[in-house]
């Protein structure tokens, strides 16, 4: 089993909430997930991305775990 860490090494799980750290655009898109939006509920998938999940105002996306940090429960 691989695990799959956050921007500060904490260890990432099924149904975790993640914040964003910094501005990610998007690929063919003007649009941009700003620092601080907060993601609930992620499922870790393996391949390009770590992340699936639903961001707010924009929808189903991947992210790398390298961008996002865990919010304490």
């Amino acid at each position: 089993a691989r695990t799959v860490r956050d921007a500060n090494g904490t260890e990432l799980k099924d149904g975790d909430t993640v914040t964003v750290i910094k501005d990610l655009k998007l690929k063919g898109s003007s649009t941009v997930i700003k620092v601080g939006t907060k993601v609930k509920n992620i499922r870790l998938v393996s391949g390009d991305h770590d992340i699936d999940c639903k961001v707010p105002g924009i929808g189903q996306m991947g992210l790398k775990s390298e961008f996002v940090k865990k919010v304490a429960e």
